[in-house]
């Protein structure tokens, strides 16, 4: 009884967010998870940032409420990319061979009731960044148990 009403008032979790010009909309019906924060050369330059402020979605929960045909995909060799506003440039979300992968922080509207929980590819962080003391921090990728 109680996982199942755990499970209804999850389901009932919505985030919404959108681009800097706001053509663009999306919702997500649950919680994000996995907040990350990605430090590498690629997503510096990606997020014009010292790093990048991340969360997974289930993609089925993810669903484009206006402007989607204002978005442009960049899609890498790998079949990672990034989905952003042809408009304004916002970096919205993160594809995996073409489904949404997760959602950019900074384009969240209000609290996204997820906290960067990791710090990764810190190796390969700018010279100029100085790391918090006691956050999780890898010099590369997460390992698959964390």
């Amino acid at each position: 009884m109680l996982n199942a009403l755990l499970s209804i008032m999850e389901s009932e979790v919505s985030t919404t967010g959108e681009c800097f010009c706001g053509e663009i909309r999306y919702q997500v019906q649950g919680k994000l998870r996995d907040g990350r924060s990605c430090h590498c050369s690629r997503c510096r330059k990606a997020f014009s940032s010292q790093a990048s402020a991340y969360a997974l979605v289930e993609r089925r929960e993810f669903e484009w409420i206006s402007g989607q045909d204002l978005l442009t995909s960049y899609v890498s060799k790998h079949g990672f990319g990034l989905q952003f506003c042809s408009k304004c440039g916002s970096t919205l979300c993160g594809i995996f061979n073409g489904f949404i992968h997760g959602i950019t922080l900074g384009c969240v509207n209000g609290d996204p009731e997820v906290e960067i929980g990791k710090h990764i590819y810190v190796g390969s962080k700018a010279s100029w960044e100085v790391m918090p003391e006691g956050v999780v921090q890898y010099n590369e990728g997460a390992p698959e148990s964390d």
